[in-house]
Order: C-alpha cells, then sequence, then structure tokens
C-alpha cells in the first residue's frame, strides 16, 4: 500500500473510531416499581410481574410498548401486590423504593398513600383513583406539586349514574342494597355520595360491609331477610380479585338480586350490567406520565387526568 493511501486509512479509521463507539454504546435500562392490588393468581416472572395477566395489566405493557419502553429489553418492572390487604401496603412500597426504581406506579388510594409516605424525591404515577385532592394525594388537579400525577380512573358522579341506571332497570325497586369492604374507609365516602343519590331516586339504601370473600354468603342472606329488592356492588378492588366476581354473581342469581357492578369482571361472570369508566384506556394513559417523567420532566408540573371515556352500560338480557 502507498503512503498516502496508507495515511488516508488511518484518519478514515480514527473518524470512524468514535461512531463506532456510540453506536455500541448499551441502551439504557429504565427500573419501574409498580404496587397494586392483586396478580389475581396469574402466572408471575422473577420480578413478581404478570407473564399475561387481566386486560388492565395488558392494556399498561402496550401502552409502555407503544412509548417505545419494552419490557427484558430498556425496561425492568419491579411488581408487588397487596392481595386484598391494605395494611401490606406500607412494606410493599418501602421495599420498591429500596430498590431504587426511577419511578414507581401506585394503583389505588391505598397505595399512592403507601408510595408517597415512603418517598417524597422518586416519582409516583397514580392510577385507580377518585378525588386525589379531597383524598389528600395531591394538592391541586392542575398543579399537583410534589412526586404524585398520573390519570385518575373514576368520578365520584359514576356512582350515582350507576344508581340510576338499577333503578331504570329495576323500576319498583325501592329498597336497595350496598355492597362494600368494611375494610377500606374510602369505601365510606362512596356510600356517603350515593345516599344523596338514592335520596333524589326515592331508594332507601342500605349498606353492607364484609371484611372478606367468606362472608359474602352471610351478607346476602341478611339482604334478603331484610327485603331487598336489588343490588349495588361498590367501587372496591377487593371484589375484582381472583374468582370474587364470579362468587358475587352466583350469590346474587341465587337470591333473585338484580344488581349493578363496577367492571366487566362481573358481567363477563354473568352478572346483569355494569358501568365504569373505559379502564384499558386509562391504564394505557400511564405510559404518557411515564414517558414524560423519564425524559426529565417533574411530575408536579404534570396536570391530573380526569377520564374522558366511558364504556356504555355493559347488560347481559335477562332471561325468564
Amino acid at each position: 500500500m502507498k503512503p498516502i493511501q496508507m495515511a488516508l486509512s488511518v484518519i478514515l479509521a480514527l473518524l470512524a473510531a468514535p461512531f463506532a463507539s456510540e453506536a455500541q454504546q448499551p441502551t439504557k435500562i429504565y427500573r419501574i416499581g409498580y404496587l397494586a392490588g392483586t396478580t389475581e393468581g396469574y402466572e408471575t416472572d422473577s420480578h413478581n410481574c404478570p407473564i399475561k395477566g387481566n386486560l388492565i395489566w395488558q392494556a399498561t405493557v402496550e401502552g409502555l410498548r407503544e412509548s417505545g419502553y419494552i419490557p427484558g429489553q430498556n425496561l425492568v418492572i419491579e411488581c408487588r401486590w397487596m392481595e386484598g390487604q391494605d395494611a401490606k401496603a406500607q412494606a410493599l412500597a418501602a421495599e420498591l423504593v429500596s430498590l431504587n426504581p426511577d419511578l414507581i406506579v401506585a394503583i389505588s388510594t391505598v397505595n399512592v398513600r403507601a408510595a408517597k409516605q415512603a418517598t417524597s424525591t422518586i416519582p409516583i404515577v397514580m392510577a385507580g383513583v377518585i378525588e386525589p385532592v379531597r383524598r389528600g394525594l395531591v394538592p391541586s388537579l392542575t398543579r399537583p406539586g410534589g412526586n404524585v400525577t398520573g390519570p385518575t380512573d373514576s368520578l365520584m358522579e359514576m356512582e350515582g349514574k350507576r344508581l340510576q341506571f338499577l333503578k331504570e332497570a329495576v323500576p319498583k325497586a325501592s329498597r336497595v342494597a350496598q355492597l362494600i369492604s368494611s375494610e377500606r374507609p374510602s369505601d365510606k365516602v362512596f356510600t356517603e355520595h350515593l345516599a344523596e343519590a338514592a335520596q333524589a331516586l326515592g331508594v332507601t339504601l342500605q349498606t353492607y360491609g364484609v371484611s372478606g370473600s367468606e362472608e359474602f354468603a352471610d351478607a346476602f342472606t341478611a339482604m334478603i331477610k331484610a327485603g331487598e329488592e336489588a343490588l349495588f356492588i361498590g367501587s372496591t378492588p377487593i371484589f375484582e380479585a381472583g374468582d370474587r366476581p364470579k362468587r358475587i354473581v352466583e350469590l346474587a342469581a341465587q337470591h333473585r338480586l338484580p344488581a349493578i357492578y363496577p367492571s366487566r369482571a362481573f358481567t363477563d361472570a354473568g352478572g346483569l350490567m355494569a358501568y365504569n369508566v373505559d379502564d384499558n384506556a386509562v391504564r394505557r394513559r400511564i405510559s404518557f406520565y411515564v414517558d414524560k417523567i423519564l425524559k426529565g420532566a417533574n411530575p408536579g408540573d404534570l396536570p391530573v387526568e380526569q377520564p374522558t371515556k366511558f364504556r356504555s352500560p355493559d347488560i347481559v338480557p335477562l332471561t325468564c
């Protein structure tokens, strides 16, 4: 090789070296903590996250993928689950914080509050929360401040709307039983709001609290003895865990109580009707906040979004 050609080869090699080095730089791997209610019995991976999961989990992961965050490639999700025991939330949140994630996704008021108590610096994206200002999670929807933001899942007014749909489906019903979790203080807030809607509809509302699925049968027996004519299932994740929707629907059918439920999980199990926000749309929206924060946005500057997409009432036709 001639000297001039050799010199050019060396120069080109030196110029190309930085580009080759940059091309070989590893993609940043982000770590997200995920704190929620239950795996619903789905098989989990080594990070305790569902391998498949329910439709809500799938919508969450799909939303992240669409934003460029792919589990197993540039994203690791560490999951922790209360499995219906609110008292475990604080310890689980602290465990996630100890892993030093880039942010935490917390589902439900209990989990958001636990995560907020565990860290004031790691960003928290919330979901599954109603009235976050009233519950002290953020001071404002438009400018939440602090380290918490995200989409809310429902509106308190929807509970009154659900009761209205039940009354329209069973117009002669004057007594309605409300099944709630006695272990969740937040359910009492729903009860207070629903009492106003019941009064406007001319309905007598009686609340039945249960601390676990083992009390379902006794609660339904008490409803029948009291002469209840229809059933309103409270919006609580505990009722949607595992086979509980199926058990509640079966008990309602057994006792011939027409009921309205908080999600499609119940109508899929044979329940009469359900009405709620589009859960999948809300969960996919989580990725918007994740992406903004991982790219440097301050969570306190990202407004809390209220739901804009609602499912039409899912109604299963009555058969004689």
